[in-house]
């Protein structure tokens, strides 16, 4: 793991990361000789539908239109 001091990381910050994005290798920071921080390259967070997800399905017909009926009750009618 590459290591760099805390001056020439705030004086690169953008080659650093540069740097992490592409090779995926974290960079170790340090003050005074001694390791403070680990700049790592981010892992996405996959998506997911809610707290429920794998738990609520959407069926196929989801955005199909209303039958007459259904849209009556829904626009107020009986």
């Amino acid at each position: 793991m590459r290591t760099t001091t805390s001056t020439e990381a705030k004086a690169r910050l953008n080659a650093l990361l540069a740097e992490v994005a592409a090779t995926g290798e974290p960079v170790t920071i340090t003050t005074h000789g001694k390791p403070v921080a680990i700049l790592s390259p981010a892992t996405p967070t996959p998506r997911r539908f809610g707290q429920l997800a794998g738990k609520v399905t959407i069926p196929d017909d989801f955005d199909a239109p209303l039958d007459p009926t259904e849209l009556a009750l829904w626009e107020g009618g009986e």
